[in-house]
């Protein structure tokens, strides 16, 4: 049984996958953006070790897709992040007891709630401090207790979202 869980749990991560929604300003010149940096006054919803985490990550990201981390940017990263708990499935099971005329049933719930994670992704010129992409990560939040497990979800979340940073061009 104990070699089985490793196999479980890996299933349990495939299944459950990260989904992510963009949005740009169509006019931007994608190709002007060299370098990013933070803002300073951001709260990011995750603990200061998973900040930690999130942000090596995305560096890596950025810096294998051409990006340089500069304090004097093109471009600047704001992150959000909140949990929620996802509504359960209308799944349940009726049981019923009764005779002649009467009686009574009970709908019994299948499944469970789910708690989910969204992290929002806004990317804000430097210049003219305007928004001109932006993405919104889904994922099932399953409570990961090992530190190594924790930084691979965020790489494989940050490796999704970027999927589609810079826009392809259609």
């Amino acid at each position: 049984m104990k070699k089985l869980a490793p196999i479980f749990f890996l299933l349990v991560l495939i299944s459950c996958g990260v989904t992510v929604n963009y949005d740009y300003e169509k006019n931007t010149d994608f190709s002007k953006y060299k370098s990013y940096s933070y803002f300073s006054n951001m709260n990011t919803g995750l603990s200061e070790l998973d900040s930690n985490r999130f942000f090596n990550a995305l560096d890596d990201a950025m810096a294998l897709k051409g990006f340089t981390l500069s304090e004097d940017s093109d471009f600047i990263i704001n992150i959000e992040s909140s949990t929620y708990q996802e509504a359960q499935s209308s799944s349940s099971v009726g049981v019923g007891v009764g005779s002649g005329g009467g009686g009574i049933s009970v709908g019994i719930p299948i499944g469970q709630e789910s708690l989910m994670r969204q992290i929002v992704f806004d990317f804000v010129d430097a210049t003219t401090n305007q928004l001109f992409w932006q993405a919104i990560s889904s994922e099932a939040d399953v409570p990961r207790d090992n530190p190594e497990e924790r930084e691979e979800k965020f790489r494989q979340v940050v490796t999704k979202v970027l999927e589609g940073f810079p826009p392809k061009k259609k």
